[in-house]
């Protein structure tokens, strides 16, 4: 059996516009404003940290909702 790929994308919900997994319920929140004496600065460290938590994330601590049950 095949390993699931899971890759970061753009997560648009009613609760939440940002970045997710593909394989679980992680998303990245950012734990305030990102560093730096710039614009490119800042978006550098958001990328980062978001790069780093994704990468670090372990999907089987984020489960997907399971579908409700009739």
């Amino acid at each position: 059996m095949e390993a699931m790929r899971r890759k970061l994308v753009w997560v648009e919900r009613q609760d939440f516009y940002g970045w997710g997994c593909t394989a679980c319920a992680w998303v990245f929140n950012s734990s305030g404003p990102p560093a730096g004496h710039s614009l490119k600065e800042m978006m550098e460290t958001y990328e980062r940290l978001r790069d780093k938590g994704f990468t670090a994330h372990i999907c089987a601590e984020h489960p997907k909702a399971g579908k409700a049950k009739v």
